[in-house]
């Protein structure tokens, strides 16, 4: 394909008008920005909020993205569970909403290396030496094996005895 460049001569007027044209199209088709989220959660990590006096009910908008727990001394407990955006809305007895957030949960980023042959993907942690981790999105085989491995060695761990050999 053969790019034209305007901006001569008598073709000026046309090149602003389909610049301006051009940029009216991308603008009304990018994405729309989104709010930041009011409470940032790390995949596999905790984060703890002070909820106000009085809850009663605690709803979660999606459990498969987050988790939330009440602690004693009104504390929540939010945990990333999967990738994405959902909400938490915080309820009195009479049904009346203290507290709505929103919440996205995203990837470790610190220390982590993705590797990918071919659509096979593996996850590293590297604090300092690399050492697999598992991690929503890993290829089939390998997330089987680190979880496989991760359960006998907590077994073991527990005093379970070993598996049999095959």
């Amino acid at each position: 394909m053969r790019w034209r460049v305007f901006g001569c001569g008598k073709r000026r007027s046309h090149a602003a008008g389909t610049c301006g044209l051009i940029l009216c199209v991308a603008l009304s088709i990018a994405p729309h920005r989104v709010a930041a989220a009011d409470l940032p959660v790390i995949m596999d990590e905790a984060k703890l909020i002070r909820l106000p006096d009085k809850v009663a009910t605690i709803v979660i908008g999606n459990p498969m993205i987050a988790d939330v727990s009440l602690q004693p001394g009104g504390i929540m407990v939010i945990t990333g569970k999967g990738y994405g955006s959902t909400n938490v809305v915080v309820l009195d007895r009479a049904g009346a909403v203290l507290m709505e957030k929103s919440i996205e949960v995203q990837g470790p980023r610190a220390h982590v290396v993705v590797m990918y042959r071919g659509i096979e993907r593996e996850t590293y942690s590297c604090t300092p030496v690399c050492e697999r981790r598992i991690m929503v999105g890993d290829s089939g085989v390998y997330f089987d094996t680190v979880v496989a491995q991760a359960g006998s060695r907590n077994g073991l761990a527990s005093g379970a005895p070993p598996p049999a050999a095959k």
